[in-house]
């Protein structure tokens, strides 16, 4: 296929396709290759400009009812692309007020483009300490990011030791997020997804102040969500793709 008639999502796997491998070793120029890529991706080029359009209708102040502005299911949806060992392509659809909670991405990359909306993002890495802290299940971290992001704008990297890769997406607005994970998630290898909640915890020692050198830092404890939690799969309607 030439390129000049290669759509957005197929120049995206192409791009993944070149650049990853299922051992996760990922290079500073491979991100930069893939991160170029997925930042040009728009609402249409993945089916999904009539979303889009809801929400800059949903945005304005003569918008009456939001609430009829959308008329599909109020539950968070992923609509899944493409799976293989070396990564992995989907879109989370999430309604406004929705949350996905705190959770990881262990061993994990991952490149997160808002394609339409806003949303609150709160991120944390974990604080590794040399001291014994007698944690059991409890873990401390420092705050990454904590603020809004609107579209048009640039894609995330999380890393799997930097960059927020325990993350918590709040939907100001109805908004999605397309995700790439490399490698992708897979009990098999123990890369499995785990959720965290705010501990209430001091660190009376001070040693975590002195390492994170007065950076804003939490105790975060693994949990299971509540049952109301809910992500379903969705069926991927923008342009396929050619393997």
């Amino acid at each position: 296929m030439p390129s000049t008639t290669m759509s957005a999502i197929q120049k995206l796997y192409e791009a993944c396709n070149v650049s990853l491998s299922e051992n996760g070793s990922l290079s500073a120029e491979a991100v930069d290759n893939i991160r170029a890529v997925l930042d040009m991706i728009t609402p249409s080029d993945v089916g999904l400009e009539c979303e889009a359009q809801a929400v800059r209708i949903w945005r304005s102040p003569r918008a009456l009812n939001r609430k009829t502005v959308f008329h599909s299911s109020p539950a968070i949806r992923y609509r899944h692309i493409y799976e293989c060992k070396s990564f992995s392509i989907g879109i989370f659809c999430i309604p406004a007020s929705s949350v996905i909670p705190l959770h990881n991405h262990p061993g994990m990359t991952v490149l997160s483009k808002l394609v339409y909306g806003t949303a609150h993002v709160k991120s944390y890495d974990w604080i590794d300490t040399t001291e014994p802290l007698n944690l059991s299940k409890v873990r401390p971290a420092k705050v990454v990011r904590d603020g809004k992001m609107s579209a048009p704008c640039g894609a995330m990297v999380l890393h799997p030791a930097e960059g927020g890769n325990i993350h918590a997406f709040k939907a100001i607005t109805p908004c999605a997020i397309l995700d790439i994970l490399t490698p992708p998630y897979s009990s098999e290898d123990g890369r499995h997804c785990s959720y965290f909640r705010r501990c209430p915890k001091s660190d009376p020692s001070g040693i975590l102040l002195n390492r994170t050198k007065g950076s804003e830092f939490i105790w975060l404890e693994e949990y299971q969500p509540p049952d109301s939690f809910v992500i379903r799969r969705d069926l991927y309607t923008g342009p396929g793709l050619k393997l």
